[in-house]
């Protein structure tokens, strides 16, 4: 095993810092050939002779074990990415209302009188008190109370999902309705305990890089996520690029000239329609076809950015594989599909390109700066909230198409889900909706190494490195 994981890498939490140790060392023994010991060396290799974050180190061991299991893809008869660590799920006390202290003990008793199951109570000083195995869930008490001492508690998890596609089991664990959730992640990034994870493929994409320069031979691409340039803080955007090749890609290609290739098209197909959505998160695409199947019909056709130069990739480079490389979960739904399956191989979120990277022994911090020049300003804005309508917009003008753009960018689900509202009733000021299931958009994956405002001006930036070259020209290129 090589050296020690790196602390001095940028997560937002200890629990993405755990979740990475247990990715690299996976990593590491897939490159070797040793992925026999992984079950029996990982959980000694992360947990030591004391607990430090559980009762005792079997259970720290046990959950380990679990994690192993999810970065080797999980169950197999599961077919969403997104997975409860049950035997990790266990520290939240139970959802739901409860009395504060905020409660002063009234005369009015307004709660009492409104609860249609008698649930509440008093004590001897007129303090309210809950019958958990009476209570409904239905709130009003909470309404009536003069000084809001009732509060709706809600688990990490819970208050995370704005779907409501997460509820509790019978034996307290999370559970995740398959047929509700769209596999945005926002739940594996909230929850403080990391019980709820992703799967990786992280295995299948270490099994790419070693069959290209094996008796395969055919040439990887890596296709990596405009939001990007706002991880890895530790180094330069060029020596990130170098990493990936130094890994064993063939090429390094920006997912941003496929939104260039989308803004293009879909300006076009937003002209000729009259009403659009787009098509690019597929946490929101998951999130239409599942909560408003009647829009259905005005999604957008085009596959999204990855997708569609995937697409390019394959029809011009006869044999070869590509992976996507970036901040989303969905993503890893996404390249299942039956329609994009043809065009992406695997897909991995920059969590674990850094557990490639550390497996390797590769520090990028020290690698000379590649090149990484396709795209323009606007596909590289794809990556935060509002860009893709500017594309679209600019989409049009460079066509010189007349039409009058009336955009509604969605910043997150909840926002995406009152557009959607509206336009399901015909009441929407606008005639193109841009969703993005992640709050930022893609700068607010749950796969990104680090979250925040930061984020949205490191993407401006490395769009305004590319802002003399229009949507025209870096799609003309690819005809060079």
């Amino acid at each position: 095993m090589p050296g020690k994981p790196l602390q001095d890498r940028k997560f937002d939490t200890k629990v993405q810092y755990l979740k990475y140790k247990v990715l690299r060392a996976v990593a590491y023994y897939a490159f070797e050939d040793k992925l026999l010991d992984a079950y029996a060396e990982i959980p000694k290799l992360i947990v030591q002779k004391k607990p430090t974050m559980r009762c005792c180190i079997y259970k720290e061991r046990a959950i380990v074990e679990e994690r192993i299991r999810l970065a080797l893809g999980g169950d197999k008869n599961n077919p969403n990415v997104i997975e409860v660590i049950d035997i990790a799920c266990d520290e939240c006390p139970a959802s739901g209302y409860v009395v504060s202290e905020a409660c002063r003990g009234c005369l009015a008793h307004r709660c009492e009188d409104v609860c249609p199951k008698g649930a509440i109570s008093f004590d001897e000083n007129q303090k309210a008190h809950i019958d958990k195995t009476k209570c409904v869930n239905c709130g009003k008490c909470a309404k009536v109370c003069p000084y809001s001492a009732i509060i709706d508690h809600k688990r990490p998890c819970e208050r995370a999902c704005k779907i409501g596609a997460i509820s509790m089991s019978e034996s307290g664990e999370a559970h995740i309705d398959n047929d509700t959730c769209i596999s945005c992640g926002a739940c594996v990034y909230q929850c403080p305990f990391g019980a709820i994870v992703d799967k990786s493929f992280i295995l299948d994409v270490v099994n790419l890089i070693k069959n290209s320069n094996g008796n395969q031979s055919y040439k990887l691409y890596a296709v990596i996520a405009p939001s990007v340039s706002s991880q890895f803080s530790y180094a330069r955007l060029g020596q990130v690029i170098s990493g990936i090749e130094k890994l064993g890609f063939f090429h390094v290609v920006e997912a941003a000239l496929g939104a260039d290739m989308v803004a293009y098209q879909e300006s076009r197909e937003l002209s000729e329609k009259g009403f659009l959505t787009s098509s690019c998160c597929p946490a929101f695409v998951d999130y239409v076809e599942k909560k408003f199947p009647q829009l259905k019909k005005h999604v957008s056709h085009n596959l999204s950015p990855a997708a569609t130069i995937a697409k390019y990739i394959k029809e011009t480079t006869p044999g070869a594989k590509v992976v996507f490389i970036g901040p989303c979960t969905a993503k890893k739904m996404e390249f299942q599909k039956e329609e994009v399956r043809p065009y992406i191989d695997s897909a991995i979120t920059f969590e674990e390109l850094q557990a490639l990277f550390d497996s390797r022994e590769i520090d990028i911090a020290g690698l000379e700066d590649g090149v990484l020049d396709n795209a323009s300003y606007y596909g590289r804005i794809f990556a935060r909230s509002g860009g893709l309508s500017d594309a679209v917009a600019q989409g049009l003008k460079e066509q010189e198409i007349d039409f009058d753009l009336k955009a509604v960018p969605c910043d997150g689900i909840e926002a995406c889900r009152m557009a959607l509202l509206k336009a399901s009733k015909n009441v929407l000021p606008g005639n193109f909706i841009e969703g993005m299931a992640c709050v930022g958009g893609c700068i607010g994956g749950a796969g990104c190494l680090t979250h925040g405002e930061k984020n949205r001006a490191d993407v401006d930036q490395y769009g305004r490195e590319a802002y003399e070259k229009t949507i025209t020209e870096a799609i003309g290129l690819l005809k060079k």
